[in-house]
């Protein structure tokens, strides 16, 4: 796998840009883990934790906090291989699918495309490094010890909660401050990166389970715990599609540029600033039909025909193929131990975008 996380721009540090991974088989699944991090050791150590961190695009500052950071390396790619794939996942049915061909031209652009792919990369971030610490693979930080719960007596801390607390701390070093208060682009881009990591911040639940006599709870254990990374993706999808198109406008008090957006349907202002939940860009997107340097357009993708054909092949038409799928059917469970079923086959169509 490249080394190239994508994380750095020539004309400004940009550590939230999804990867052109070329190998994600290297990458370890991210899965959620509650355990004891006392017990696990960060699986990257010594020399080959400093060697991970030089492979990664990352500005000298980051790179630096890497290699200060045992486990910071593969928690960078686990975050980058969980972001592409639930960005993939969000857009499979629409005209760009979060393809990695033509994302560094989409990059240089303020598409609402670009609001997403920001957002999703600092909630991927945001959420692995959390895990990460309530796994034991990060060496500087352990389970969350969220304090201040009702009913702290009967309830006792275990288990191992997400940590997040340590995570946007972490985050937000790591990313360092925006300069160029007067760029328009710098701002949004910003603002995206907090509309991510507050998606997962609202995805932190506390999670309880019960101990006493005969099931009475006059005992729990609790931890703090994010909701899946599916969830995430989800209320990120919703912001994309209702994302705000903002312009600039200066902050005489402040003396900087503010993000302005048109005012919304029934407000009587002019306009405002957007909201903190809101996706926010800048240029209207391109149609994404044909290819281009922002993608490689939608011919030879597979549609529904109900669903998603139509708007899928731009007008162009699609084709049909017949195609044998064979399946299990007739399973019986049989004594004492296992099941035995027959292989059936069955005729399936596909469609595709014709070119």
């Amino acid at each position: 796998m490249s080394g190239d996380l994508g994380w750095v721009s020539a004309r400004r540090p940009h550590p939230l840009c999804l990867p052109p991974l070329r190998n994600v088989a290297l990458l370890a699944r991210q899965s959620p883990v509650l355990c004891d991090w006392a017990l696990r050791r960060p699986q990257a150590q010594g020399g080959a934790h400093l060697k991970q961190c030089d492979l990664l695009k990352l500005s000298r500052r980051q790179k630096q906090l890497c290699r200060r950071e045992p486990g910071l390396a593969e928690t960078l790619r686990d975050a980058a291989h969980l972001g592409l794939l639930e960005c993939q996942f969000q857009f499979r049915h629409e005209r760009w699918n979060c393809s990695l061909e033509g994302r560094t031209g989409l990059l240089k652009r303020g598409f609402k495309e670009t609001a997403f792919l920001y957002a999703v990369s600092s909630a991927a971030l945001t959420h692995t490094l959390a895990r990460a610490c309530s796994a034991g693979r990060m060496e500087r930080c352990t389970c969350d010890d969220s304090p201040g719960l009702e009913s702290r007596q009967a309830w006792q801390w275990g288990v191992c909660g997400d940590n997040l607390k340590y995570s946007t701390k972490f985050l937000s070093n790591f990313l360092g401050s925006k300069r160029g208060n007067k760029d328009l682009r710098a701002r949004a881009d910003a603002h995206n990166t907090h509309v991510g990591i507050k998606a997962v911040k609202s995805g932190l639940r506390t999670t309880c389970k019960c101990h006493g006599v005969s099931g009475s709870c006059a005992v729990r254990t609790c931890w703090k715990q994010l909701s899946p990374f599916r969830e995430t993706g989800q209320v990120l999808k919703l912001r994309y599609d209702s994302a705000v198109k903002v312009s600039s406008a200066t902050n005489e008090a402040l003396g900087r540029l503010e993000l302005w957006a048109p005012s919304r349907q029934g407000s009587p202002t002019k306009g405002l600033a957007p909201r903190s939940g809101d996706l926010v860009y800048m240029e209207d997107s391109p149609s994404f039909c044909r290819p281009s340097k922002y993608s490689p357009g939608t011919a030879g993708r597979v549609c529904s025909r109900e669903a998603s054909c139509s708007s899928l092949c731009c007008g162009r038409g699609y084709d049909t193929q017949s195609r044998l799928v064979a399946f299990s059917c007739h399973c019986q469970v049989q004594w004492c131990c296992y099941v035995e079923c027959q292989q059936c086959v069955q005729e399936e169509l596909v469609y595709t975008c014709k070119h």
